[in-house]
């Protein structure tokens, strides 16, 4: 029995990347390439897809090669088609068209979010899961019902990710490998716990007002020698959980 292969596509933020997998959820290649951006700044949309331009070609090549497959063992190719940063979503979809019209290739158009959860799915093995989808633009509880995801409860606001991301830039942390990452390396010298703001409204969350405070009042601590940047990245991993935690104890 021929085994399946489908070419993915990956471009919706700064990261670009070109996987290939096989129908069973095999992973054959995932080569991927990240938009640093100097500290203290966020990644803009033209730039982005600039870096994507440069970068995707390359990517796809080692992707084949890695795999062992050509052009012949390909079934399908997939790209997400948002949500995402308008520009670098293009470069995808564009190189997936010019692909499917060379090798007479049919395309999906995938969701991100739905992928993520999909993902999930595939490498835990979990068949009927309940959610917490926290990522870069999400932070929302969902689950399969009646032939589709549904939300439960969601940021009415920023997402988690989008917060560490601004906060990363406030301290001017380092953007390599990852704001978040980052943030965690250095809240493990923290030794002062700072309380942060933050605001659960039934099965919803809102992480604005922590952000918020860190811009303004916790800056002023830093100023004054009050607190340090890891008593700071401390107290946001300890802070940020709860609210998320609250899904649940709610649920």
């Amino acid at each position: 029995m021929k085994r399946l292969v489908a070419v993915g596509f990956e471009g919706s933020a700064n990261k670009i990347g070109v996987g290939v997998v096989t129908l069973d959820g095999t992973i054959l290649s995932n080569p991927r390439h990240t938009y640093i951006t100097p500290p203290g700044q966020g990644f803009l949309p033209r730039e982005t897809a600039h870096h994507h331009l440069r970068h995707v070609l390359p990517l796809f090549s080692s992707a084949l090669e890695e795999a062992g497959v050509t052009p012949a063992d390909v079934d399908c190719l997939c790209y997400t088609r948002g949500p995402g940063m308008g520009a670098p979503l293009q470069v995808s979809a564009v190189v997936v068209r010019v692909l499917s019209q060379l090798w007479k290739k049919p395309i999906v158009a995938v969701n991100h979010c739905v992928a993520h959860i999909e993902m999930g799915r595939v490498v835990t093995g979990a068949e009927d899961p309940v959610v917490l989808y926290v990522s870069g633009g999400n932070t929302q509880v969902i689950a399969y019902s009646e032939g589709r995801y549904r939300i439960f409860g969601e940021t009415i606001d920023i997402a988690v990710g989008n917060c560490l991301d601004r906060f990363a830039r406030v301290l001017t942390l380092s953007n390599d490998p990852s704001p978040g990452y980052n943030i965690e390396q250095l809240a493990k010298k923290g030794e002062n716990f700072i309380d942060l703001p933050y605001t659960v409204k039934g099965m919803d969350v809102s992480f604005s007002g922590i952000l918020s405070y860190i811009e303004a009042t916790a800056v002023e601590k830093l100023k004054k020698k009050e607190c340090s940047p890891a008593d700071l990245c401390y107290s946001l991993q300890v802070c940020t959980p709860s609210p998320i935690q609250s899904f649940f104890l709610e649920a």
